[in-house]
């Protein structure tokens, strides 16, 4: 199998670039463009395979060819060993001794532990997760219900801390046990996402795009829920598209879920959910990130003026995120001090967050190359999100 360094060469040369030209058309250095071609590096950023699919006309996945992980550190891999046990092993067999659970027990801890998952209380819940799995486990089929949604929360969890097969496991675990269409959608959204954190574009896309086919309502006769729903799928089909340098379906997508949110109006959370808050805003939201995605930080900015951040809960899936897209686009701007402050702003509100996105770290390496000196305040932030100085 050819390797990306390989598939870049042979697209530049059929487009008749050197690596220079390639390198100030796309804003790749010429340093990563060399290494990469000489098979110095075995693979690059999906951020960087994007700048080049733009500049030769192919899509993202044509030069990337597979997946992109992002490996967790061993720090993070220790902390949850419990909870992938939990989700990946057999079941254990209660003894004569034992007092089985109960659904109505199993479903009231879940109810107190969801606004762990809200709050990214990572450590609170890798200690309360395991025992509530085995539980759930335990449960059999009148704990069908309550099973899936833990399934999904900690699925969802675990593609948050990268832990990508633990997440894969319980993603599918969820999908079996959904008793109706609306929740298997609710758990193929985050398998979207998954897919998207792995790098794997066109398979985000494709499943993105059969779903939002599959569950696509009447808009005179549809539910909050289902606009909710399928305005989700619309936008995970737009990330996919955008990240794999198809502006016109990313545009497209974008528009139809638009469409979803005017008919709603406002934020809505079915059912209380908060994986699935959609409304005007989050669309916004999801503009900034396709707009950060191409590299327009002007266009995010513009996005993020119109936007009330702090009306927001600070989430990893509203808030956090777009303050990273902004952070980003200041940084590229040449605004590092105002870059600096919104990283600081999320580590306040949501520390256990912040050290497992390695755009964090992409965002400061960039603040602190155009430093002259460092700050005690931006040595501690590189401690934070894992930059070596």
């Amino acid at each position: 199998m050819s390797t990306a360094g390989q598939r870049v060469k042979e697209v530049r040369k059929r487009r008749g670039l050197s690596q220079r030209e390639l390198a100030n058309a796309s804003g790749v250095s010429l340093s990563t463009i060399r290494k990469l071609e000489q098979g110095e590096r075995e693979t690059a950023r999906l951020e960087t395979l994007r700048k080049l699919a733009h500049v030769l006309r192919v899509s993202t996945m044509s030069l990337g060819g597979g997946r992109n992980p992002e490996d967790p550190d061993a720090e993070t891999v220790d902390r949850w060993e419990a909870v992938r046990n939990a989700l990946e092993r057999p079941p254990i067999v209660l003894g004569f001794d034992d007092e089985p659970p109960t659904v109505d027990g199993v479903r009231a801890t879940l109810s107190e532990t969801e606004p762990l998952f809200k709050g990214d209380q990572f450590a609170a819940l890798a200690v309360m997760l395991p025992p509530l799995l085995r539980e759930a486990e335990a449960l059999g089929p009148g704990g069908r219900s309550v099973r899936t949604r833990l399934l999904h929360l900690s699925g969802w969890l675990m593609v948050q801390t990268r832990q990508f097969r633990a997440a894969e496991t319980a993603l599918e675990r969820a999908l079996d046990e959904a008793a109706d269409r609306m929740e298997m959608a609710a758990t193929v959204n985050t398998m979207c996402w998954l897919l998207l954190r792995q790098g794997e574009l066109g398979k985000a896309y494709d499943l993105a795009v059969k779903w939002a086919d599959e569950i696509e309502p009447r808009m005179s006769h549809a539910t909050p829920a289902e606009l909710a729903t399928w305005g989700w799928m619309l936008l995970r089909v737009s990330a996919a598209a955008v990240r794999n340098s198809q502006s016109g379906a990313a545009e497209d997508a974008l528009r139809l879920a638009s469409s979803a949110a005017v008919a709603l109006g406002r934020e809505h959370s079915p059912a209380n959910d908060f994986l699935l808050t959609f409304g005007p805003t989050t669309v916004k939201l999801k503009a900034a990130e396709n707009a950060s995605v191409i590299d327009r930080p002007d266009r995010v900015l513009h996005i993020a003026e119109r936007i009330p951040v702090f009306s927001l809960k600070p989430t990893s899936n509203n808030r956090n995120r777009h303050l990273l897209d902004v952070a980003d686009a200041h940084a590229k701007t040449g605004n590092h001090a105002d870059a600096f402050e919104k990283l600081q702003l999320i580590n306040e509100d949501s520390p256990e967050w912040l050290p497992n996105q390695r755009y964090a770290r992409d965002i400061l390496g960039r603040v602190i190359r155009g430093r002259r000196t460092l700050t005690a305040e931006m040595r501690t932030m590189a401690d934070v999100v894992g930059l070596p100085l």
